[in-house]
């Protein structure tokens, strides 16, 4: 019986929505398949994407960038993290090693944790990182400037390059040093619209529009309460926003899962970011975004995304003012393309395929 270990950063929702389609399709094709899972997100945040039995180990080996809320880095508080992180680094490979050597997978996979890349090498187990971007761009955008930059960056890079190969998702950033990158097509979990059960169950006019309200796991609350009434607009959001609305459904009490939910509505109100982002297109779902403040990501997945499904920026002030209805209105007044299938699942899943058989 194979078994993988996948390591996903819990920095936001968008690395386990990359990876849990792969994990389920390698698993439909390797039913045998022992996996655990290391990674900070909950278990029940994790089990909602990723099919069948796993174990589960809670612990987080990168935090991405400490953010602000869901739009802005805090650079500083970044900086002295990573400075911490790495003060001792062999020493901090040495241990995660012992870690992953007393698990005993037969393969890693990394989204995108590069002390467990770092690890595997240090304990000689096989890893495949995957991801559409990588710390060491992220931190050496932010921090190059800085004394330790050089050394830090130069250690992250390293553990990216003992993988065996850096499967690159579409869309992705440039990553012009990685030695084994791979290009992948986009992923994502493929919802099915259910969307005559939803207005069945909440009372929904056939006409009404259907607004999916996310911010990608990262803490961000619209300022709901200044939002006007709109008459046939209906929005759905999480339960923690407690949206004292009339026109507001809870994600959580409709009971299906996230990706159904997404291809059920006419739209989605989200921030920049390759899980919902990805999904939007792969459903052909229309999508308003509020622009992140200097996330060298973004240019990248915006231009994708505008190839994809018709999207639009929008500004801060009205997302908290609520005053998007007409950006809204003229999404809908443009022809939808087919929706874009998600062929990097299976492209990653034959990848790990061959190396753990």
């Amino acid at each position: 019986m194979p078994h993988l270990l996948a390591a996903i950063s819990a920095h936001g929702y968008g690395h386990l929505a990359q990876t849990a389609p792969v994990l389920n399709a390698l698993r439909a094709q390797l039913p045998g398949l022992q996996l655990t899972v290391r990674c900070g997100l909950p278990h029940e945040v994790l089990a909602r994407r990723i099919a069948g039995p796993f174990a589960h180990q809670e612990v987080a080996d990168d935090f991405g960038m400490v953010m602000r809320d869901a739009l802005e880095v805090d650079v500083a508080a970044s900086a002295a993290r990573y400075a911490a992180f790495h003060q001792d680094w062999e020493r901090r490979v040495a241990a995660v090693a012992g870690e992953l050597g007393r698990t005993a997978p037969d393969l890693i996979l990394a989204d995108i944790p590069y002390l467990t890349l770092a690890a595997a090498a240090h304990a000689g187990i096989p890893a495949v990182a995957m991801c559409c971007l990588h710390w060491a761009d992220i931190y050496g955008y932010y921090c190059h400037a800085l004394p330790e930059a050089g050394r830090i960056h130069a250690q992250m890079l390293a553990a990216y390059n003992s993988a065996a190969v850096f499967l690159r998702t579409e869309p992705a950033m440039p990553m012009p040093g990685l030695d084994h990158r791979c290009d992948i097509g986009p992923l994502a979990l493929t919802g099915v619209a259910r969307r005559e059960e939803i207005n069945a169950r909440c009372g929904l006019g056939p006409a009404e529009r259907l607004v999916l309200v996310v911010m990608g796991g990262i803490a961000l609350r619209p300022s709901l309460e200044r939002w006007p009434l709109t008459p046939g607009l209906r929005y759905v959001m999480q339960r923690d926003w407690q949206a004292a609305r009339a026109d507001t459904l809870v994600l959580e009490d409709l009971g299906l899962p996230f990706s159904d939910v997404l291809a059920s509505c006419d739209a989605v109100v989200t921030k920049p970011g390759y899980g919902t982002f990805a999904e939007a297109a792969c459903a052909g779902v229309p999508l308003l975004y509020v622009p992140r403040v200097d996330w060298p990501e973004e240019p990248w997945l915006v231009q994708w995304l505008e190839r994809q499904v018709p999207c639009a920026a929008l500004p801060r002030s009205e997302l908290d003012g609520g005053g998007f209805v007409p950006r809204l209105q003229a999404l809908w007044q443009r022809p939808r393309p087919q929706p874009r299938a998600p062929a990097g699942v299976m492209q990653a899943a034959a990848q790990l395929k061959r190396r753990l058989t």
